[in-house]
């Protein structure tokens, strides 16, 4: 009677990586080596977080059509997270937060650069700002501010063709090990919430 052929064994490379203790060199069935299995690229120490739901901001260039910054001013305050509303610009909280409490100030025209602004806007953007900061100093007590744009994908503009200016509260031991080290940033309160705390302290009209 002759033997059945054996199947034929998986090859996973290691890449260099060390076999945990008492493991047997001949397991391939750990999800261990899932990524070295030749479909994530060449391995390295990060975990990956998969956000595919991003896509609608990255792909939020163009004539406008799936904009992001367009699509927001249809919407309600609390569904779009809008702070305030002003003739020519809103304030938005911005969905991926660099720090809680991380504000955008944008144009309600599809534009991409500041040059392209004209006077009623650019006025009123930097008046915005200025609103912004007052309401997250009374809000959260912020104790400095990163206050800028990234004005063009060369410049790691998110929607490089709708420009916005980013408001982002500090605090001082704000950057800890989690994202230095965890790759990871803790966010401690639901953006409703903050949405709803910072429209509450946002200033009067002047």
């Amino acid at each position: 009677m002759t033997a059945e052929p054996e199947e034929p064994v998986e090859h996973v490379e290691r890449h260099g990586r060390e076999e945990p203790s008492g493991a047997d060199p001949g397991d391939r069935r750990t999800p261990r080596y899932e990524e070295e299995r030749g479909g994530a690229g060449t391995p390295d120490n990060f975990q990956r977080l998969w956000t595919p739901h991003r896509m609608a901001y990255i792909k939020g260039t163009g004539s406008g059509e799936g904009c992001p910054f367009c699509e927001i001013p249809k919407m309600t305050d609390e569904e779009g997270l809008v702070v305030s509303r002003g003739e020519t610009v809103f304030t938005v909280l911005n969905l991926y937060p660099y720090n809680s409490g991380h504000l955008m100030v944008v144009p309600y025209r599809h534009v991409a650069d500041y040059g392209d602004l004209d006077e009623p806007e650019y006025m009123e953007l930097a008046r915005f700002t200025r609103l912004a900061l007052a309401a997250l100093r009374k809000a959260s007590g912020a104790q400095g501010f990163n206050v800028g744009m990234n004005l063009g994908l060369v410049a790691g503009a998110g929607i490089a063709a709708h420009l916005h200016q980013h408001v982002v509260p500090r605090w001082g031991g704000d950057t800890n090990f989690m994202p230095v080290v965890g790759h990871t940033n803790v966010l401690p309160q639901l953006l409703r919430d903050t949405r709803r705390m910072i429209a509450d302290c946002w200033p009067g009209e002047d």
